[in-house]
């Protein structure tokens, strides 16, 4: 998992940003874009797309890595700006949050996503299976929305986030219709279930 790694290596770069997201389809909640920058000399065993992971392995493998990385950076963007701007800018906002605020970065590899950035960017379609930096990084986007769930759910527990983490599943759809929206559900994704 570490061609497109070399691949930067070889032209110079020294600090690698691997960018993913994740909690671009659901409902409900935000959109949590993680950026990190991995020694590539001391790999961490197991770290790969965070969707092919275990809840109880993400975790494990989510502090191994917020330990090892060079560095961490991590945006959350709500849903009332997804609602303003649309999910794909939303994302991109993340994005280049995260690449802002590295203090060392030469260029960022990025899951699926095309960003003009102050460094360059690397476009991988399934790139976090295709890349150890983007795949650690789809790790820590994912435990991080999922926590962030957990506690939403908390707030609102009619919806039973804590299950379904905001995503379209025939429960929430059932659960929305019934209660109606909270303050967290995208208005731009549920007009199709729920009246407005």
């Amino acid at each position: 998992m570490l061609e497109y790694e070399r691949i930067q290596i070889d032209k110079g770069a020294k600090f690698i940003v691997g960018i993913d997201e994740a909690g671009r389809g659901p409902l409900a909640g935000p959109v949590v874009v993680a950026g990190v920058i991995m020694p590539l000399d001391d790999l961490i065993e197991g770290v790969d797309d965070s969707k092919k992971l275990s809840a109880k392995k993400r975790d494990i493998l989510y502090d191994r890595i917020t330990k090892k990385a060079i560095e961490v950076q991590v945006a959350v963007i709500d849903n009332n700006v997804i609602d303003e701007i649309n999910i794909l800018n939303a994302t991109k906002e993340g994005m280049l949050r995260c690449i802002n605020g590295f203090e060392k970065a030469d260029v960022a590899l990025i899951d699926a996503v095309k960003l003009n950035a102050a460094i360059p960017t690397v476009s991988i379609i399934h790139g976090d299976a295709l890349s150890y930096s983007i795949a650690a990084a789809s790790i820590v986007a994912k435990v991080t929305r999922d926590r962030l769930m957990l506690e939403y759910d908390k707030i609102y527990p009619q919806y039973n986030f804590a299950k379904h983490k905001g995503y379209g599943t025939k429960e929430h759809i059932e659960l929305l219709r019934r209660y109606g929206p909270c303050p967290i559900h995208r208005k731009t994704f549920i007009g199709h279930f729920v009246q407005l």
